[in-house]
């Protein structure tokens, strides 16, 4: 193997390829010929109405459910075998549970898909899960219950646990669902973050603005009506067709 060759495989490794799927359930398409690619520090936007494909998209590129068609590859695996290279991040969660669990409880299941349910955490897993609360402004939350948090506080700790992870790939869906304007402005910060390190981040949204920030977006309403660099794609045109009415905004400024 020469040095050409060893490079393209070390590249092939490091991203997220989507060929020609089709997403749905119970062999029901939602959302066909879906086809994209990601490398280091890049990030896809996902918008589009609710029940437009998003969420079942996500689903697929994490290996929740099966693809009708088509060929994912995460990172030089198939969904399923790469789980301790991903963070999944879903729109809902149980409402109560059994143990009372407290945040920094909840932000030390991020390390589970590198150390196992009964792998041993150490100091560096530690300062990683303490890292994850700070970025997300919930350090002083550590040992408060997190069935006592409001819906934005408990949203800010399953970030923080999808963090924890240090995923190469972040799959969100509806991250900022809950957050007000601060928090939003948080998570753009970590964001920005992340992809400096070099992860991948795929996000469901109904931002506009998140959207454009993301190096793409794809529009979604159970096919997909545009992929492309956000500031090409979402036109007016585009957002009516997809949403059923348009926008206008500022061009957000990071």
């Amino acid at each position: 193997m020469n040095d050409h060759q060893a490079a393209d495989i070390h590249l092939e490794n490091s991203c997220l390829t989507v060929e020609h799927l089709d997403v749905g359930y119970d062999g029901t398409n939602i959302v066909s010929d879906i086809s994209f690619k990601l490398s280091c520090g890049e990030s896809l936007a996902l918008v589009g109405i609710n029940g437009s494909g998003k969420s079942t998209l996500l689903k697929t590129i994490v290996g929740l459910i099966p693809p009708i068609r088509g060929k994912i590859s995460a990172l030089g695996s198939q969904p399923n075998q790469a789980f301790h290279k991903l963070a999944y991040l879903s729109q809902f969660y149980a409402s109560g549970f059994i143990l009372p669990l407290r945040v920094i409880d909840v932000v030390r299941m991020g390390r589970f898909s590198r150390k196992g349910l009964l792998g041993r955490m150490k100091r560096e897993d530690d300062e990683i899960v303490r890292f994850s609360m700070a970025q997300m402004g919930i350090e002083d939350l550590a040992e408060v219950p997190l069935s006592s948090l409001s819906g934005g506080q408990q949203q800010r700790v399953y970030i923080a646990q999808a963090l924890a992870s240090q995923a190469d790939l972040l799959i969100l869906d509806e991250p900022t669902s809950n957050l007000d304007a601060a928090a939003r402005e948080v998570f753009m910060q970590v964001l920005t973050e992340e992809l400096s390190r070099g992860a991948m981040v795929v996000l469901a949204t109904h931002d506009i603005q998140q959207a454009l920030y993301c190096n793409q977006a794809m529009l979604l309403s159970k096919q997909v009506v545009a992929i492309g660099p956000g500031r090409e794609i979402l036109t007016p045109e585009a957002l009516l067709n997809t949403f059923g009415m348009a926008f206008f905004s500022e061009e957000r400024k990071i």
